[in-house]
């Protein structure tokens, strides 16, 4: 079967069409045929090296992707009742581990970490929904807020800062939300009560709004000890690219990391769902053949993309 993949880390021209033997699931495992892979940052990461410390032992070449969409091909001994095979469905992929990551023609992924497809929902869209809404998930209830209260969220027009706002506003918060001004009109459909300008001294502009400051805050621009100043005096904030800086005036620092969870087949389920009904927005920015993938984190790195890019896991004639 064709990837994706690299044999040494480097940049985005180290990726390459590979040709692997076809992965057969062991006990508790699924075989996926993948239609669909969303490029999120963290496959850059692992194609740099950047995660090479948690996969010492493995052996290149290397496969990214952490979002797939696709059908079921095989059950492994003892695979979760909840699926059959033909059935259409989306995993989160853990690519740091033996079994390889998403950008490949077939997966074998956890059956707990595989849910049904969003209904009405294409597999190029319904790729770029559970690594980044599981993550905004985890990143609203981190924060143990009620009904009523306000919650911060900066990267608003990212994916994670999307699916946060509209998660949030599903639990019946008020959002304070970060956005450029051409990107106002989007951050307020997703659902944002107040827009402010996005930028490294965004939390004077929260503060503006809320003099108290918010009891919680999403940081999804990756601002870090920056944001600390929009916080109410025992606020807490959900960090997403482990931060462990010092925090202050009692602010409580939580570290989101979706792997944690990716076998929380619950709230993945959920996920789905509300994709379908369409309380999230799954937002594809392109979708490109899967042997140009380079280009596509040639694209992310550039910024500016708006939604997901996707790789077309059926075509690699590029």
């Amino acid at each position: 079967m064709k990837a994706v993949g690299v044999w040494e880390y480097g940049g985005p021209e180290a990726l390459q069409v590979l040709d692997l033997p076809e992965p057969n699931p062991g006990p508790g495992e699924v075989r996926i045929r993948v239609h669909a892979a969303a490029v999120n940052p963290t496959d850059t990461l692992l194609r740099a090296g950047a995660h090479a410390s948690r996969m010492k032992g493995l052996k290149p070449p290397y496969v990214p992707g952490m979002d797939a969409a696709g059908v079921v091909e095989k059950l492994g001994p003892g695979a979760d009742h909840r699926l059959e095979v033909g059935q259409p469905v989306v995993a989160l992929v853990m690519p740091t581990g033996a079994l390889g990551g998403a950008y490949a023609e077939q997966i074998i992924a956890a059956a707990a970490s595989v849910v049904p497809a969003p209904e009405g929902i294409d597999f190029p869209a319904a790729s770029t929904l559970l690594m980044n809404a599981l993550t905004a998930r985890l990143a609203i209830d981190a924060l143990h807020l009620s009904p009523g209260q306000a919650v911060a969220i900066t990267g608003a027009v990212g994916a994670l800062g999307g699916y946060a706002i509209q998660l949030a506003k599903a639990d019946g918060l008020r959002v304070i939300a970060d956005a450029a001004s051409a990107d106002e009109p989007l951050v307020r459909k997703l659902g944002a009560d107040e827009v402010v300008a996005r930028g490294m001294d965004v939390a004077d502009r929260i503060r503006a709004l809320a003099p108290d400051g918010v009891p919680g805050l999403v940081d999804g621009a990756v601002l870090n000890e920056l944001v600390l100043p929009a916080l109410a005096d025992g606020g807490a904030v959900s960090v997403v690219r482990g931060w462990d800086g010092q925090t202050e005036r009692g602010i409580t620092l939580h570290q989101i990391l979706c792997s944690r969870q990716a076998t929380a087949t619950d709230l993945l389920e959920r996920l789905s769902r509300q994709a379908g009904d369409g309380t999230l927005s799954l937002r594809v920015a392109d979708i490109l053949p899967a042997a140009r993938a380079a280009d596509a984190h040639r694209l992310l790195a550039a910024g500016g993309i708006r939604g997901r890019l996707v790789l077309d896991l059926t075509n690699f004639d590029g």
